[in-house]
């Protein structure tokens, strides 16, 4: 697992690279390598939303706890609900 500044770190990277694509993918129309370009682009925005995934659920454990634990505590917190 990532920590929060090696994701943001790897965003900001990715971002950079993302927008010397679109400026490559302007020149590349001229020449015919814009499909390239787009692939490129495709590729980077999917690893993007990834690590956005990735810096929301480690903000949320952080914040929260562990997953495993939040499903246990709902489910005690669901038992005494019932009974009740």
């Amino acid at each position: 697992m990532n920590t929060i500044p090696e994701i943001q770190a790897e965003i900001e990277r990715l971002s950079e690279q993302r927008t010397e694509l679109y400026t490559e993918l302007s020149r590349a129309r001229e020449r015919g390598l814009s499909e390239t370009v787009r692939q490129e682009i495709k590729q980077i925005d999917e690893r993007l939303q990834a690590l956005w995934d990735g810096h929301r659920a480690e903000r949320a454990r952080i914040r929260f706890g562990e997953r495993e634990d939040i499903v246990r505590r709902a489910r005690a917190e669901d038992r005494l609900d019932r009974a009740a």
